[in-house]
């Protein structure tokens, strides 16, 4: 026997102790509630910070697109011609920044009224109180062309080398002289070379005095004398006898075949006592002003100087200026003359705007409602002429004239058409996402169904299918909207039909290549061999795990619409007979170096969309991805 085997076990109650004495041994209670796939997926959703923002940038663009058309009152279905290209306005005129101002550089500058050279659009007084700054150019441009408003200079007398050898002249129209009128002629020449690729000619000054070549009184004879030249008509007048006379002053220019001759005069200047009658027509035929002279006293009605040859300008001065102008002011300020027509009266009494007594006159006018654009009657014969209409301060606004109670502000601008860029935006962003959220909603779920069928039957009925997709797929989207648009006109409807004619097929795809990766898992064979059916895999199994990369490719698909659509536009097949963000944006491109807002503002919101969509599709893909369920 072993010492082992010798050696006694005794056990004693107090070996055996219970670990966990006095605690009770079962599950611990769960920390955490269960919850759904959707609020799980919601949970992930809002802890993707980049995606929230995006989503509610999104919403905020949804809503503005929705009211903004329905809070702001402005028409943008006509056109405004008086309010085109008004700059974006927020703040007062003259605080520098968003204040309506507009400023330009190096413009003409109107001499003669001290503005900027608007007059061709706005009145001189109009643009004088409409100006926050102005400063003048030192330097001086010289150009060879009358331009209106240009000064100084020469008048330019040029031989034409297609007149056969002819003598070139020009005369001024008759000039009463009389006996007491001690008249003097004053001109000015340059001698100037190698102007107008020509040379200075032969030329001669005299008075015609009557029909006939010898009906002459020669003041400057044929040479090239270009010195000053300083005349006593009267007494040349009384040496050959001649007490009154009609007479006029002529320049001839001796012509050459072979090249152009001129002669340039800088001034004319006729001048006589105070006893004579006719002072008017002598400041006409006089100047001191070359360009003044060539625009405004050259007109082949009623000039006072007229050229069988070339007569131009030449070292016509032009002047710059940099300006900043206020255009809601320009626009819609203090009217010089503000006129309504006997007819724009009547329509308001009949629509009961306005009460006037024909009996009593304009002390009787009154102003019922917000739609008459007056206050006051400044005319007694109210049905016979036009009339002046002021407000009661005695200033003629020109806002009321447009039909606006009070000065209006554009946030945005005008465009071209004189159009609220704001409410035009926002109004074309309406039509173009429920164009695109149709277009999606209904090539996601066609899309859905078809790739389903193909994903999950495959086989022939899966290469059949497929055959068809790639057909379909391979014809031109433009060759399809253009089909459509040829038989059902260019509107809304076509252009939805259009897009979802094949818009579904990237869907259907995605949903394919998903049901191919997700079929044959392990959870979907346990599920077909417990008896499960067709539809139950296909949408309690595989659709759940594939509708995360599906929904994100559909949110894209709605910016993918949007964009569609406003590269169309670009090709003149854009919207027509309602407003898109597309035909918006390529109506605006034209004025991109002038107006920059007009694009700037649009490409902001439209920045703006596709950055939210795209930030707010990643976190929803990530957020229905079951592989990530109850993952931080």
């Amino acid at each position: 026997m072993s010492e082992f085997d010798k050696t006694q076990i005794e056990f004693r109650e107090d070996d055996f102790v219970l670990v966990q004495r006095d605690t009770k041994i079962s599950d611990k209670k769960l920390e955490t509630k269960p919850t759904t796939f959707f609020k799980d997926a919601l949970r992930r959703f809002a802890k993707n910070k980049s995606s929230v923002v995006g989503g509610i940038i999104l919403g905020i663009l949804v809503l503005l697109s929705i009211f903004v058309p329905i809070v702001v009152k402005d028409d943008i279905e006509n056109v405004k011609s008086q309010e085109r290209f008004l700059a974006p306005k927020l703040f007062a005129a003259g605080t520098g920044f968003w204040d309506g101002t507009r400023s330009r550089k190096h413009t003409v500058y109107d001499q003669e009224n001290e503005v900027p050279a608007l007059s061709d659009k706005y009145s001189v007084a109009a643009v004088k109180r409409s100006l926050v700054s102005i400063k003048v150019d030192d330097e001086v441009a010289l150009i060879d062309t009358a331009n209106v408003y240009g000064h100084g200079g020469y008048i330019v007398i040029a031989t034409d080398t297609q007149i056969d050898g002819n003598d070139i002249y020009m005369q001024s129209k008759p000039v009463a002289f009389t006996s007491n009128g001690d008249y003097k002629l004053d001109i000015v020449f340059s001698d100037e070379e190698n102007f107008n690729a020509g040379k200075l000619g032969e030329y001669r000054v005299y008075l015609k005095t009557g029909e006939n070549p010898e009906d002459i009184i020669v003041i400057r004879d044929f040479g090239k004398d270009y010195s000053d030249l300083s005349f006593d008509i009267s007494a040349a007048l009384k040496e050959a006898g001649l007490n009154s006379v009609n007479a006029n002053i002529v320049f001839d220019v001796k012509a050459s075949a072979s090249e152009i001759r001129y002669v340039l005069v800088k001034s004319i200047k006729l001048t006589a006592n105070e006893n004579v009658n006719n002072a008017e027509m002598l400041e006409a035929v006089s100047f001191e002003d070359a360009t003044v002279m060539i625009n405004n006293g050259d007109k082949e009605s009623d000039g006072y100087w007229a050229c069988t040859g070339r007569k131009g300008i030449h070292n016509s001065e032009i002047k710059y200026c940099d300006y900043v102008i206020d255009t809601y002011m320009l626009v819609y300020g203090d009217a010089d003359l503000v006129t309504y027509s006997a007819t724009e009266v009547k329509n308001w009494i009949d629509n009961g705007w306005c009460q006037y007594d024909y009996t009593v006159g304009p002390e009787s006018f009154v102003r019922l409602t917000n739609d008459c654009p007056v206050d006051v009657v400044e005319s007694q014969q109210l049905l016979s002429r036009t009339k002046k209409l002021a407000s009661i301060t005695g200033r003629g606004w020109n806002y009321r004239k447009l039909g606006y109670d009070k000065m209006p502000i554009h946030l945005m601008g005008t465009d071209a058409s004189g159009i609220d860029l704001l409410k035009r935006a926002f109004a074309g962003l309406r039509t173009s996402l429920l164009m695109g959220i149709i277009v999606a909603a209904v090539t996601f779920t066609f899309g859905l169904v078809w790739g389903s069928i193909s994903g999950y039957f495959g086989g022939n009925i899966d290469i059949a299918m497929e055959r068809f997709t790639d057909i379909l797929g391979n014809i031109p989207g433009m060759v399809v909207l253009t089909l459509c648009i040829l038989h059902f006109g260019n509107n809304f409807g076509t252009f939805v039909l259009a897009l979802c004619m094949t818009g579904w097929i990237g869907t259907s795809h995605t949903t394919r290549t998903q049901f191919y990766r997700f079929k044959g898992r392990e959870y979907v064979l346990a599920s077909r061999t417990l008896g499960a059916s067709d539809w139950r895999l296909i949408f309690k199994h595989i659709l759940p795990n594939s509708m995360g990369t599906i929904i994100t490719n559909s949110v894209f698909m709605i910016t993918s619409v949007i964009y569609s659509e406003a590269s169309l536009a670009y090709l003149n097949l854009g919207l027509q007979g309602t407003h898109s963000f597309g035909v918006m944006m390529s109506n605006n491109q034209p004025y991109l170096g002038v107006y920059a807002y007009m694009v700037i503002f649009p490409a902001v919101i439209m920045a703006l969309m596709m950055i939210s969509f795209n930030l707010f599709g990643n976190g929803l893909r990530d957020a229905f991805n079951p592989s990530l369920k109850g993952s931080e």
